[in-house]
């Protein structure tokens, strides 16, 4: 097996194609396929037993995603491909997006379907497939990894004032934390379902010293200066994803209806202030570009990760009840 791609990594909640079988169709009997071999109108249905395990991926310069090693399925270093969105509806007539992914082998055969549910699926319940859409996966895939604040996210701007997101044009100036005063040269705006890997986190005020509560998407990393290092990471400076520091009390999933997220990108990646927290702004990479229009990416061709990537904290050091209260004693003055 070839070895895993470097580049960033992303953990994402799968079932394998096998948990979700056609129980009345045309495939009647059949597991999960890619895209070629659906057919519209079969229902499927979710195992009873079948529970969603973290398939982690890497992603290379190139845009080639492969397994990382220390994903929960998958095998290290298998290419794996985006194959297509799916719609699926349920009883109840509410719809669920979905998206198809493959692992092939060394010769390029299909060795293993996963589904990556956009919202809740539950056992025992029929899903019709009603979409199927190969060419509208990777901009749902990319919402997955970007960066997003949720209306009413008050940002520091370059006079101190702060600003509610929504109330943001292109242009503004907003403070950073390496780079000083910078215009914001896009802003991205999209209303989703507040379900799974689309849930808000919610970061309640005083948990990491912030005044207020910070509402983010659940990939969206934090910048951490720990004046003793506490956590154990070998240096003062941190990135940290939101959903890393989950414990069910003062960060916790805000699961429900719908959500208006906002991306905003600079010239290059920065550190800004929301709620008086540090957070990244939308870093353009293999995996955001979808969200992007083009003619906004031909203009930030030089956009760049500002050097942060060696920031990112190692999921091992956070697996513990603990980590905000302890990044909070970090961090504190």
């Amino acid at each position: 097996m070839s070895k895993p791609a470097s580049g960033p990594s992303q953990s994402l909640p799968v079932y394998p194609g096998d948990a979700f079988v056609v129980s009345d169709g045309a495939n009647l009997g059949d597991a999960l396929a890619f895209g070629d071999d659906l057919m519209l109108d079969d229902v499927y249905t979710l195992s009873y037993a079948a529970t969603p395990a973290r398939l982690t991926i890497r992603i290379s310069q190139a845009g080639r995603m492969s397994v990382a090693g220390n994903s929960a399925v998958g095998t290290p270093g298998a290419d794996i491909h985006l194959d297509c969105a799916i719609t699926l509806m349920p009883p109840d007539g509410v719809v669920i997006d979905a998206l198809v992914l493959v692992q092939v082998d060394d010769a390029g055969h299909v060795d293993q379907v996963y589904l990556l549910p956009l919202a809740q699926l539950l056992p025992r319940t029929p899903y019709a497939l009603v979409g199927i859409d190969a060419k509208g996966a990777a901009a749902k895939f990319a919402h997955l990894a970007s960066a997003r604040f949720t209306r009413g996210t008050h940002i520091t701007m370059a006079s101190g004032a702060q600003t509610p997101i929504e109330d943001l044009r292109v242009g503004d100036r907003v403070l950073t934390r390496y780079d000083g005063v910078q215009e914001v040269r896009w802003i991205g705006q999209s209303t989703v379902r507040a379900t799974g890997d689309f849930a808000p986190i919610r970061i309640a005020a005083g948990t990491l010293n912030n005044a207020h509560d910070l509402l983010v998407s659940g990939d969206h990393r934090l910048f951490i200066y720990q004046r003793s290092d506490k956590l154990g990471a070998g240096r003062s400076e941190l990135l940290i994803k939101a959903r890393h520091l989950l414990n069910g009390d003062t960060v916790t999933v805000q699961d429900g209806g719908f959500v208006d997220y906002f991306e905003l990108l600079f010239d290059s990646h920065q550190i800004i202030y929301a709620e008086g927290i540090a957070a990244e702004s939308m870093l353009i990479d293999t995996r955001t570009q979808p969200v992007v229009p083009d003619e906004v990416r031909a203009l930030l061709n030089r956009h760049t990760g500002s050097g942060m990537a060696e920031l990112d904290v190692t999921e091992a050091l956070l697996d513990r009840p603990d980590v905000a209260e302890v990044l909070r004693r970090a961090s504190a003055r």
